[in-house]
């Protein structure tokens, strides 16, 4: 018996320092690898703003120059549990646009996350599905890459097309749906128009705002991409 407890008190310390050092292994590989993840992480995002805003169009840093979205506000863009910020587009001191994330939150297959760039003057700057679960060769073809359909937003207001009219076809409103995929394209309508009516009801204070903060300009590598 004396034996067998020694063989398990000396299995347990085995355990034990196997168990720290493959979480040291596992911390150091984090660490070592975060920044790396954090500036590819940055790269999607500004791309995904720029697609939305071209640099032509501001002179800004679309990443660093953001104004946080009011708790009260969450639940309109189905942001419920992170909050968010809006990006602030600018030439000089004056905005000319806001990209604001929303959620539709019943996608066929779950949540859809879009940026959503709304002109100062309340027309759509651009839609963009940043991550979605949709079904392939269906509800994907929200997806830039797959359909030009997300492009069809450009333009549009809360008034064009009139408020009855933001649905789609098939419930007598002016969007296309896409064949045998319904539920989709309806979302993302529907959460589109939330979008807009958010930024009505908020627009004062988000211009307010952005005109308080100092201009933070493109940074050099931004240039560099696209110069």
């Amino acid at each position: 018996m004396a034996k067998l407890g020694k063989s398990i008190g000396f299995n347990s310390v085995v355990l034990g320092l196997f168990a720290l050092i493959t979480a040291a292994v596992l911390a150091s590989t984090y660490l070592g690898t975060k920044d790396r993840i954090a500036a590819a992480q940055r790269e999607v995002a500004k791309r995904a703003l720029l697609e939305i805003v071209p640099l032509d169009r501001h002179t800004n840093d679309l990443l660093l120059d953001t104004v946080p979205i009011p708790a009260n506000y969450w639940h309109t863009l189905g942001i419920d549990d992170d909050g968010g910020e809006v990006n602030i587009a600018r030439q000089g001191d004056e905005p000319v646009a806001v990209i604001i994330p929303a959620v539709a939150p019943d996608g066929y297959n779950g949540d859809i996350n879009l940026i959503i760039g709304i002109n100062i003057d309340g027309s759509l700057a651009g839609v963009r599905v940043v991550s979605h679960h949709e079904t392939p060769g269906l509800g994907d073809k929200i997806d830039l890459k797959k359909s030009n359909w997300i492009v069809g937003f450009n333009g549009k207001s809360l008034t064009n097309p009139a408020p009855e009219l933001w649905k789609v076809k098939k419930d007598k409103g002016a969007f296309d749906q896409f064949t045998g995929a319904t539920i989709t394209p309806r979302a993302v309508v529907q959460q589109v128009y939330k979008t807009l009516k958010y930024y009505n009801e908020d627009r004062a204070r988000l211009l307010k705002a952005a005109r308080q903060r100092p201009t933070i300009h493109h940074q050099a590598s931004e240039e560099n991409d696209h110069g």
